[in-house]
């Protein structure tokens, strides 16, 4: 019988913050716990990797005896991405995003894709893929997209959703026959604006063609997914994500396997 896969899931960084009544001079690191629960009801045993901070002489040799030892990565969601890591300045103070993020993340990304490990990206995730292989973001879509949907609701959170289409030819259309449209939960104000190049749009929004779901052209698994699996509601017409990560995890279980 094999081993259980252990994945990976980066976490969410809360810096020192002397309002808060808990570690107030101390960097939290931490994820939601329904990202590890997605993980684990799939099988997985998930395995949070926290990041050491500004440590760039040890950073990409730390991320690699992660690769080693894990069999895939989740990147989930969270803070926006910093636009100067897609050449932008920050439209508005509150979008600055979290560049220490970003770079933990991305030396995750670069170490597990060059150990041939599949990453799965949730929400910001996906976009940060989308941006560490040159594509770049919108980084408010009511401001930014003329007549674009509300992708974005505080108070109902998971529970927003809008239209979905799959787009035919794709492997994401092969993973769910007979399903060309439905509903996905909606919780994020930026968007991929330039797709990256290799990179393939498997699902967009349907009310306003913002991209939902993008796939790598070459590398055997790097794809991610704008909506929030974790969150799937079991509500009528709303897709249900089992197959997504499934398929997920048999690549995963190749790499262990191999």
């Amino acid at each position: 019988m094999s081993s259980p896969l252990k994945i990976g899931i980066s976490v969410c960084l809360m810096p020192p913050d002397p309002k808060r009544s808990t570690a107030a001079s101390k960097t939290l690191q931490y994820i939601e716990q329904s990202n590890a629960e997605w993980v684990d009801k799939g099988g997985g045993l998930p395995i949070l990797i926290p990041t050491l901070g500004e440590l760039p002489a040890k950073t990409d040799e730390y991320f690699d005896r992660y690769a080693a030892m894990l069999d895939g990565l989740v990147l989930h969601g969270g803070a926006d991405v910093w636009p100067g890591h897609y050449g932008q300045e920050p439209l508005k103070p509150e979008w600055q995003g979290d560049a220490a993020r970003d770079r933990y993340e991305l030396g995750l990304l670069r170490s597990f894709v060059a150990a041939g490990k599949p990453v799965f990206g949730i929400c910001r995730g996906m976009q940060l893929i989308n941006v560490a292989y040159g594509g770049t973001l919108h980084q408010d879509i009511p401001s930014q997209i003329v007549g674009a949907a509300n992708h974005r609701d505080r108070p109902l959170y998971e529970n927003q959703f809008h239209g979905l289409t799959i787009l035919p030819g794709t492997k994401l259309a092969a993973l769910m026959p007979g399903v060309s449209t439905c509903k996905v939960n909606s919780i994020h104000h930026q968007c991929i604006a330039e797709l990256a190049a290799d990179f393939e749009v498997e699902a967009v929004s349907s009310e306003d063609g913002v991209i939902e779901a993008i796939r790598h052209r070459h590398i055997p698994y790097l794809a991610g997914v704008q909506w929030h699996p974790e969150f799937y509601s079991g509500l009528p017409d709303v897709l249900n994500d089992d197959l997504i990560r499934a398929e997920f995890f048999a690549h995963c279980r190749d790499v262990q396997l191999s």
